[in-house]
């Protein structure tokens, strides 16, 4: 599994193409030849890149869904809805569908943010604001989810 690291501000030109920082380069290096997967988020306003490595690892798990449960072929529906297969160019820039771009109200200013495996993308004033959102709630969140949890279990 990848663990990336970093949050950086982008901007995005009247195509919606940016820029991918320099320091998810280097940690992707390995990778970076294989392309992404770019989606809409499930829980927030903004879209999801997965290294294509890891997207498939996802859909290894998706695919083990019963198929003949409605409530999983919703799940699945939902959770691929607008899914895009991008590739870096050769000036080192990825292009964001302009529907995927709406979904996320994204104009020009940009936060790509790190998440274990994948890459966040934000409007910037939208990332800011979910941030500042969470703050307040923060210790009680890290609490119930970190703070009764055995580590040995989970290696």
């Amino acid at each position: 599994m990848i663990n990336l690291i970093g949050t950086y501000e982008c901007k995005a030109d009247a195509k919606g193409r940016l820029m991918f920082p320099s320091a998810y380069k280097k940690q992707l290096a390995a990778v970076l030849q294989e392309g992404f997967v770019i989606k809409r988020a499930v829980f927030q306003p903004c879209l999801e890149l997965y290294p294509m490595k890891e997207w498939n690892v996802e859909m290894s798990k998706v695919g083990k869904l019963n198929r003949f449960k409605k409530k999983n072929n919703d799940f699945i529906r939902r959770f691929t809805a607008g899914v895009k297969m991008i590739e870096m160019d050769a000036s080192g820039r990825i292009l964001i569908p302009k529907d995927l771009l709406a979904f996320a109200g994204i104009q020009k200013q940009i936060v790509m943010s790190s998440s274990v495996n994948i890459i966040e993308i934000w409007d910037k004033e939208r990332y800011e604001k979910a941030i500042d959102d969470a703050a307040d709630d923060f210790a009680d969140l890290a609490e119930e989810v970190m703070g009764n949890t055995d580590f040995d279990e989970l290696s």
